[in-house]
């Protein structure tokens, strides 16, 4: 059961501007601005053993906040501390399963956690973007569908064609496969029950114990203002299944991206891979900054009351 307090891993300041989060609850902040430049979007080896060296493991059973989408990458370090059979379920409109460098980024974070041996199963929820098709599928990590160990249930996503990989048996996904390519067939939750959805996966879980990544670009605009592009879910569906979980699983970590700050890097060629990543329209682009935090705000209440609830 998570501890009613909350933590804040303070990268970008865009937590702390959200006056009732904090006044709401207990809180524990943890200052990481001097590192927000060189670590957005990737860090290095020493970036990420200094960050995890400065987290007490006792505090891993609390909602903390990551900021920024650009920061996701955060949550394999805390995903790391994991030291007992544990699913981990995402809801995000990335899959982050990319096998190239940089090795601890925003986009490979998944398959990083993924050597954690106590990770028993992954699941990710909310998927729309286009890193399940094209060059980008051709570099996510196929071999984790192995086993079901990771299923992946988009919101929507038409069928995607990938060449000269195998792609493993796998309940998320039906694949037909021909002589150089072939073709994947998502299942997509537009048109399900998703409390059925949820209540099914659950039942094929191995582990009761279950921990929590949310990045609020898997919501349309309405709900989060992000880095990111727009996401398909509204709010009311995410917590739907968020109480189906707490009902029914022991959640023993949680965490919370996408919120938003300006990219601020650290350099050139960090500024130009952001350029290059980020999609260069944007719902938050020309809104006034304190819609942008209302906004994000209060989806970060809506999270926090049903998980304590």
């Amino acid at each position: 059961m998570l501890k009613k307090y909350i933590r804040i891993l303070n990268f970008d300041n865009s937590i702390i501007q959200q006056p009732k989060l904090l006044s709401q609850y207990p809180v524990k902040i943890t200052d990481f601005t001097s590192l927000a430049s060189s670590v957005r979007l990737y860090m290095s080896g020493a970036e990420r053993k200094k960050i995890a060296d400065s987290l007490l493991s006792q505090e891993k059973d609390c909602p903390t906040f990551l900021g920024s989408g650009d920061f996701h990458h955060i949550s394999e370090i805390l995903t790391s501390q994991i030291n007992q059979p544990t699913c981990l379920v995402i809801f995000d409109f990335h899959p982050d399963w990319d096998i190239l460098p940089p090795r601890f980024g925003c986009g490979s974070w998944v398959s990083q956690a993924l050597e954690n041996k106590n990770i028993s199963k992954c699941i990710l929820i909310g998927m729309g973007s286009d890193d399940l098709s094209g060059i980008a599928l051709q570099t996510g990590n196929l071999a984790s569908l192995t086993a079901n160990r990771l299923e992946i249930y988009p919101f929507r996503h038409k069928p995607s064609r990938i060449g000269f990989r195998h792609i493993p048996e796998n309940y998320s996904i039906t694949a037909r496969r021909g002589f150089l390519t072939s073709k994947v067939i998502w299942h997509e939750l537009e048109k399900e029950d998703l409390s059925e959805f949820i209540l099914k996966l659950i039942k094929r879980l191995p582990t009761q114990k279950v921990y929590i990544s949310i990045d609020k670009d898997c919501l349309n605009s309405d709900f989060a203002l992000t880095n990111w592009e727009e996401g398909c879910l509204r709010l009311d569906q995410l917590l739907i299944m968020l109480k189906i979980i707490r009902n029914n699983l022991d959640i023993i970590g949680l965490d919370i991206t996408g919120d938003y700050s300006p990219p601020v890097i650290s350099s050139r060629l960090k500024a130009m891979f952001s350029r290059l990543d980020h999609p260069k329209r944007l719902a938050v682009s020309n809104c006034p900054a304190d819609l942008i935090t209302w906004i994000n705000e209060q989806s970060n209440l809506a999270i926090l009351q049903e998980m304590f609830s």
